[in-house]
This record gives C-alpha cells, sequence and structure tokens, in this order.
C-alpha cells in the first residue's frame, strides 16, 4: 500500500470520493463547498491520488452554456479498497489510543 499522509483536508476529500460512484462522480468545486476546503487544497490532493492510481478523472463531455466543462473524479475499484482500508487502520488506531492510559497514570 502506497503512503498517503491522512491529512484532515485528505480525509475530507477522500470521504466526498466515497459518497462518489462512478454513476454519479463529483467534480472538484463540489468536493471543495461539501468538505469546506479551498482549491488549492483539494486539486494537490486529487493530484497524489491520481499519481497513486486511486482517482480517475474525465471532462464533462457535454458542453454547458455559461460555465466550462467540469473536471469529474471517482475512484477507482483499488482506490476504494485502499481508501476503506486507510481510514478504517486510522478509526482503529485512534480508537486504540483512546483506552490507552495517559504516561504516568495508572
Amino acid at each position: 500500500m502506497a503512503a498517503l499522509r491522512l491529512t484532515q483536508a485528505t480525509i475530507g476529500v477522500l470521504n466526498e470520493l466515497l459518497d462518489a460512484s462512478q454513476e454519479e462522480p463529483t467534480w472538484g468545486l463540489k468536493i471543495c463547498v461539501q468538505a469546506d476546503l479551498g482549491s488549492s487544497t483539494v486539486y494537490p490532493v486529487l493530484d497524489r491520488l491520481s499519481k497513486l492510481g486511486w482517482v480517475i478523472s474525465w471532462s464533462e463531455s457535454t458542453p454547458h452554456p455559461g460555465r466550462p466543462p467540469r473536471r469529474f473524479h471517482a475512484l477507482t475499484a483499488d482506490g476504494r479498497t485502499q481508501v476503506r482500508q486507510l481510514l478504517e487502520q486510522r478509526s482503529a488506531r485512534r480508537r486504540l489510543s483512546l483506552r490507552l492510559p495517559l504516561w504516568g497514570q495508572t
């Protein structure tokens, strides 16, 4: 599994991608709005995920008057599996750390 730093921003983007599907993909601005993140945060995360092979992207094929074509993003099958595993491992580590006593306490 490739290393991916799970910052809050990355987790926000991943959750938006998990909520989307190949049939109903999401797009950059929608991710920005839903995850409450700026484009200068979202697009680098999408780029890293794409380089890992976890996200595929494509441009809207039908023209829409008044705006440029949207760029859609969706998790690949492997990406969806990897993301779920990463988030579950993170959740398990967080649950474990909440049960450990603080240093010096018994």
